[in-house]
């Protein structure tokens, strides 16, 4: 007796959002980075069209980390100081095509630096590498409605993706994004009713869906991951079956939850049984990434280059169908 597969037809769909602007359109970077567009659940191309792969954005800042895991500064230490060169390696030896850049500079505690060192920082980093550019404030509000404007204007024309808007702060960044023709990143707590309440609140200041990008907020590997992964699931499912307002790409900071957990960085002195700590981290961000993906992630957001080159080798061997 043979068994039918069942499946699932779908009447949404992901919206797409494209980041970068070629020349021909008033931008210019080198390519174009799109997401979002599916009309079924990751991966299940039996289901619906999957017409945009996810991708991998490997994560750069304007002033070196200093609470960054030896596992990292092997790897990264020699450009820490320099983001420029920073953002040339990952494009030149990781074959980046899309680059984040964190202004924790610009933080009251990491530097303070002042909107026009940081918008000047953007517009050499343009001019520097031809990929796509993600902007990210430093965290602290009051700082990121004062830096993040400036940034957007030095990227005019670039479509960058820039954020992060969250619901008590999103209508300055939102005003200047929607301004500059750049896309923006809607933050929720692990809250699939906030992500919705701030993607309407965003889109009735004008920003159009396909400029919408939704941050989670996600878990790591042991830290929350499971709750993570099934709000975006929950989101991905509404989507799918029409709610229009959580119809947005989903991206995910991989890096930046996987390497301040304990297992990833603990030096194998104190956990001699858990094994070498730098492929103890790469395994760990690794894992996360692809488990995020299969909760419908578009865009994670990496810092080992060696976790970014398994999660992309994953994501090439499912995109096959």
């Amino acid at each position: 007796m043979g068994f039918e597969l069942m499946t699932e037809k779908w009447s949404g769909k992901i919206n797409e959002v494209s980041i970068g602007a070629l020349q021909s359109e008033g931008g210019s970077r080198s390519n174009v980075v799109t997401v979002g567009g599916q009309a079924t659940l990751p991966f299940l191309f039996s289901e619906g069209s999957i017409p945009h792969k996810p991708v991998i954005a490997y994560e750069i800042w304007d002033v070196p980390p200093d609470d960054w895991p030896e596992a990292l500064n092997k790897e990264l230490k020699s450009v820490y100081n320099d983001p420029l060169a920073w953002a040339d390696k990952c494009v030149k030896e990781y074959k980046a095509q899309l680059l984040c850049l964190k202004l924790q500079g610009a933080h009251p505690d990491s530097g303070n630096k002042k909107p026009d060192q940081e918008g000047k920082l953007v517009q050499n980093l343009l001019k520097k590498v031809g990929v796509p550019l993600i902007i990210l404030g430093c965290g602290d509000d009051a700082q990121d409605n004062l830096v993040l404007p400036v940034c957007g204007e030095a990227a005019h024309g670039e479509r960058c993706l820039i954020g992060d808007a969250v619901q008590e702060n999103y209508k300055t960044l939102a005003a200047s994004v929607l301004a500059d023709g750049h896309a923006i990143i809607a933050e929720s707590p692990i809250d699939i009713n906030i992500a919705k309440q701030l993607n309407i609140l965003i889109s009735d200041m004008g920003m159009p869906p396909e400029r919408i990008v939704m941050n989670p907020t996600v878990g790591a590997l042991g830290y929350g991951l499971e709750y993570t992964y099934s709000i975006m699931e929950r989101a991905r499912l509404a989507a799918l079956c029409g709610d229009k307002t959580v119809a947005s790409p989903f991206i995910c900071f991989v890096g930046q939850e996987t390497w301040k957990t304990k297992e990833a960085k603990a030096l194998q002195s104190e956990f001699p049984s858990w094994g070498g700590e730098t492929e103890r981290g790469i395994v760990w961000e690794s894992l996360t990434a692809v488990s995020l993906l299969q909760s419908g992630a578009d865009i994670v957001v990496m810092r080992h280059p060696k976790a970014g080159a398994k999660v992309e080798e994953y994501i090439n061997d499912l995109m096959k169908g």
